[in-house]
């Protein structure tokens, strides 16, 4: 099972993927998280980013998620290759040449959550801080989706303290491992 949020910077990805994967550890999974490749990149990313960096970040996305998903029995991904590619047709527009990869990596996802702005992002040594940048690129996957024909489940941002376990239903899983009942008398 691979499940990946998708979203702009600065609305809470990293930690719904730390807190869902230790949910389904509970739920005696094997899990991996593919963390957010662009914080690795040894190129510009954010408004500066290049071509090259948006090839590597790409890339890079596909390679963790193929070899996580060789060894786990779920993956859960902090961005997916599509609102990675968000970040380049914000700078640069389309790239035919991209665009056939990231639309038939998008269809890989068991279960793809876009995660809502709720607030501006804050400096964390990496993330752009603009809430307009934000807004920006939050504009662009809302495009993607709709040109590339990907379903995605969207998180409502009223009820954020119960992400974790409209993740789990919608994919199927129960919110809590079942549990045995050692004091049971009667049987």
């Amino acid at each position: 099972m691979k499940i990946a949020f998708i979203g702009t910077h600065g609305v809470g990805k990293t930690t719904l993927c730390f807190d869902l994967a230790a949910r389904m550890k509970r739920l005696d999974l094997s899990v991996d998280i593919v963390k957010e490749v662009a914080r690795h990149c040894p190129l510009p990313i954010n408004r500066d980013t290049t071509l090259d960096a948006q090839r590597w970040i790409l890339h890079q996305q596909i390679s963790e998620e193929i070899g996580a998903c060789a060894r786990f029995d779920a993956v859960i991904c902090d961005r997916s290759v599509l609102d990675n590619y968000a970040y380049l047709v914000h700078r640069m527009g389309n790239r035919e040449e991209l665009e056939p990869l990231v639309q038939d990596w998008a269809r890989s996802y068991d279960a793809l959550f876009k995660v809502p702005v709720v607030q501006a992002p804050r400096f964390d040594g990496t993330r752009d801080v603009s809430a307009e940048f934000q807004r920006e690129i939050d504009d662009v996957i809302e495009h993607l989706l709709v040109r590339f024909g990907v379903r995605c489940h969207r998180l409502d941002p009223a009820h954020r303290a119960s992400w974790p376990a409209t993740v789990l239903r919608s994919v199927g899983l129960p919110e809590s491992p079942n549990q045995f009942d050692l004091f049971d008398e009667g049987g």
